[in-house]
């Protein structure tokens, strides 16, 4: 591998985290058109609002597997970043490789287990209309057989996103979205396959992207390392060690997505299918924030990570400045959005009445109001797990989603289905303070001089 390309330790700081951070939102842009393209093709069918939120119940496990999916990601990003910063190529290489094999395993458990459980897994939704249930169990059990794939290419994208060479990732997405892209309408629509077509031209698309990671990871000339084995031994002293960094992060993901599964199980019981389809295509529509926040945090915590394991401190400092600053001003952007684009945002997916229309441009003001702290949980979260320190953020994040469903009852006793969402988003102003305070005072103890550090194995 050319490090010097790809040297997140060396030139202009704000030029190395847009050289990975543009790759990697372009990839988190593409992963949430996968979805919004699911539902502009099922919002066009007969039965639209069920069809739309079948596909948000099932949804909802395949956001619950990012837990087990993100052991593989983070301990290859990590892994790869540190060691490829203090120019041990030979750990970089073990560790991408252990996270992927893990993953691969992770991935193949997750998924027989949706296929196996899929009708009580969906039960716990209180579904009542029968229809939607149905429906939701087929898309279920469709998507589920994509997930070995789906965690396998994340694990891979952690080994060039780490190695600070996003653009690889942001290719192959490219096409797995051109895939997902063709095959919606035709099998949603000209084939007549609905719920089940939108979810068999996600399971292709995954499979076309997987394929071409393992291609690039072996054979591409700017892939990380010369020589890369999915299948092989398990280090028990790595896997240990990327358990130890990315169990807090799969734990956060997982309990975030439990505790939103609860609100949704609310929404379900107290407001019907209707205001499910709502959730649905607003988080999509929302996810501009997020998915593009993360996929930025996710290029400073390979900033952070390279950066640490060459003990350049002050570097880390500005790199944090910089990127949370960018953060804000992205934020402020879709901050303005969600406020005044909302309803014509919603009008392209769900058209079938004014009410509908009207509850979708509430549910995004609302949600408005928590994106600029968002922002302040990105930079933070990134910088803490690039430096192998991933407990602070989880902790967080757990803390605060846990007091979710509390909040959302609480304020829908006041204000009803607006108090559920007015829940979502305070709980997510007290996760991204609760993380900016945790980390200012973390950096404070930091050293102040940069370290020297020996190369090995390069």
């Amino acid at each position: 591998m050319a490090l010097d390309k790809h040297d997140l330790t060396q030139g202009g700081i704000l030029k190395k985290l847009l050289q990975v951070a543009v790759p990697i939102m372009g990839t988190t842009f593409m992963q949430m058109t996968y979805n919004l393209t699911d539902m502009f093709w099922l919002g066009r069918t007969q039965q639209a609002v069920v069809a739309v939120a079948a596909s948000g119940l099932a949804g909802m496990y395949m956001w619950l597997g990012m837990a087990p999916l993100m052991i593989g990601r983070m301990g290859s990003e990590i892994g790869t970043s540190q060691n490829l910063g203090r120019r041990d190529i030979a750990s970089a290489l073990g560790y991408a490789q252990d996270s992927t094999r893990i993953a691969l395993l992770l991935g193949i458990v997750y998924g027989f287990v949706l296929i196996v459980f899929a009708e009580p897994l969906v039960s716990l939704f209180q579904v009542s209309e029968q229809n939607m249930f149905d429906n939701t169990c087929a898309y279920l059990r469709i998507v589920s057989l994509g997930v070995p794939f789906t965690y396998v290419s994340a694990a891979i994208t952690g080994a060039f996103n780490g190695a600070g060479n996003s653009r690889i990732s942001f290719r192959a997405n490219a096409v797995g979205l051109i895939v997902n892209m063709i095959l919606d309408p035709l099998m949603i629509l000209v084939w007549g396959l609905n719920v089940k077509g939108a979810a068999i031209a996600t399971v292709i698309a995954q499979v076309t992207v997987c394929t071409l990671f393992v291609l690039f990871i072996k054979r591409h000339p700017h892939r990380p390392f010369e020589h890369f084995r999915i299948y092989g031994r398990i280090d028990i002293a790595r896997a240990r060690q990327i358990i130890s960094w990315s169990l807090p992060i799969a734990a956060e993901s997982g309990a975030f997505t439990i505790l939103a599964m609860v609100v949704t199980g609310m929404v379900s019981a107290w407001y019907g299918e209707t205001a499910v389809a709502v959730q649905r295509v607003g988080s999509q529509i929302e996810s501009l924030s997020w998915l593009i926040g993360g996929g930025f945090a996710s290029a400073v915590t390979a900033f952070a990570g390279q950066n640490y394991g060459a003990r350049k401190w002050e570097r880390i400092r500005k790199g944090y400045h910089i990127s949370l600053a960018s953060l804000l001003a992205w934020e402020g952007l879709v901050t303005l959005l969600l406020i005044f684009g909302g309803r014509f945002l919603f009008s392209l997916f769900l058209r079938e009445s004014p009410e509908i229309l009207d509850m979708g441009a509430t549910y995004l003001r609302i949600l408005a109001a928590c994106q600029l702290f968002m922002a302040l949980e990105g930079a933070c979260a990134g910088t803490f797990r690039g430096m192998g320190r991933t407990l602070p953020p989880s902790v967080c994040s757990i803390a605060s989603n846990v007091m979710r469903p509390l909040l959302c009852w609480l304020f829908a006793q006041w204000l009803g289905l607006n108090g559920l969402w007015l829940g979502v988003t305070v709980s997510a102003i007290l996760r991204g303070l609760a993380m900016f305070i945790w980390f200012t005072l973390y950096m404070r103890k930091l050293p102040r001089l940069d370290e020297p550090v020996a190369a090995a194995n390069v």
